[in-house]
């Protein structure tokens, strides 16, 4: 009786049911939480679930030793999430998105790229702030990429300049990535004007495939020049729209934006939510970060739509002005923050069609989250 009692009391001290916090129980409800949103009100779905699942479980109470938790040396889910901590699945990520983007709104109107630049504000913004804030340098400038509205390239950056921070920061930046049409929306109507938002824009030119096979060479060689340190999410944005644009690799194209793409956000979002374990989660420094993240958002919106407005001012012909609504898109939210302008522009006029207008500066806001990452890391690697 006293074996069968002292084997039942070890069995026991390997469930997750004697290991068990309140702390693990409340991140398995954040988890479930993001799943909700993803299914029920399908806010990024595809980044939602997944983290959402992953989170539950990293937080499934083990005893420590037995090589499954993703911090466990040697442990699967460990392996999986090198692919995170060494960034590797951020480039690959990259290269889907550029064989998925469509350049041509860019293109017929290069004066957009302004705003997308301009929307990179809220990485500089938050930087400065979470420096004030106590932050390190490395630090802030990791939690700064928050603000570019861009996951894979929050992940790459924090996993060079603070791993130590890397799993708020991804939960952070994907959570607020869902959460664009919330966010831009007030922010959009409080800066803008009814008359500004009746703005009808130009239709965009027809662009040649001679132009599209073009822009992906001479935009890599002139962004990497410019910040080297950028060259692994530079280079597989642009090699991913040349897969695309080419027309004579249509099956790589299709590889790199399907299955590959898929493969990659699958795996990034369940070990990112798989390491947001309770007792390295659940800290005041996260907290903060959360708080940081959302104010770089912020600061990013008001700066793109900004921007229009104060380009508007140097504009004569009223046929040539901007509709400040596309302002937003300028954040690297693609497509969620051109359809908010979509979403916002029709509102005011039912007729008025943004989102061709705002892809261009969306698809900018890729290419300027990436800069701004390659700045970060050659100043602060």
């Amino acid at each position: 009786m006293e074996t069968i009692a002292e084997s039942l009391q070890q069995f026991w001290q390997f469930t997750g049911f004697a290991n068990c916090t309140w702390q693990h129980l409340a991140m398995i409800l954040i988890g479930i939480i993001f799943i909700t949103l993803g299914i029920v009100k399908k806010w990024e779905p595809l980044l939602l679930v997944p983290i959402g699942f992953g989170m539950i479980i990293g937080n499934i109470p083990i005893f420590q030793g037995l090589q499954v938790g993703i911090y466990e040396q040697g442990s699967v889910l460990n392996i999986l999430h090198q692919g995170v901590l060494k960034g590797w699945y951020p480039p690959l990520i990259f290269l889907g998105i550029g064989a998925m983007t469509d350049f041509s709104a860019l293109i017929s109107q290069p004066r957009l790229i302004l705003i997308g630049a301009a929307a990179q504000l809220g990485i500089f913004g938050a930087y400065l702030l979470a420096m004030s804030m106590g932050f390190a340098p490395n630090e802030a400038g990791a939690i700064g990429i928050i603000g570019g509205a861009d996951g894979p390239t929050a992940i790459f950056l924090s996993s060079k300049l603070a791993p130590h921070l890397l799993g708020a920061i991804a939960v952070s930046a994907y959570s607020y990535m869902a959460l664009v049409p919330v966010i831009q929306k007030p922010i959009m109507l409080l800066l803008t004007t009814k008359k500004e938002r009746l703005i009808r824009m130009k239709k965009p030119r027809v662009v040649s495939q001679r132009e599209k096979i073009i822009f992906p060479i001479v935009g890599f060689i002139c962004t990497a020049f410019i910040v080297p340190s950028g060259l692994p999410l530079l280079g597989m944005l642009f090699f991913g729209n040349l897969l695309k644009e080419s027309g004579v690799t249509k099956r790589l194209a299709t590889t790199a934006g399907g299955p590959l793409i898929d493969v990659v956000t699958t795996l990034i979002g369940l070990t990112v939510g798989a390491s947001t374990q309770a007792d390295v989660f659940l800290t005041s420094t996260s907290i903060k970060i959360f708080f940081l993240g959302f104010i770089s958002f912020v600061i990013a919106t008001i700066g793109g739509v900004l921007f229009v407005k104060l380009m508007n001012l140097f504009i004569r012909d009223e046929k040539n002005k901007i509709n400040p609504l596309i302002g937003n898109a300028g954040v690297s939210a693609v497509p969620d923050s051109a359809r908010v302008s979509e979403m916002v522009g029709l509102e005011a006029d039912p007729k008025n069609h943004l989102l061709m207008h705002a892809m261009a500066p969306n698809v900018a806001g890729v290419i300027g989250s990436a800069v701004a990452a390659g700045i970060l890391l050659g100043f602060l690697g």
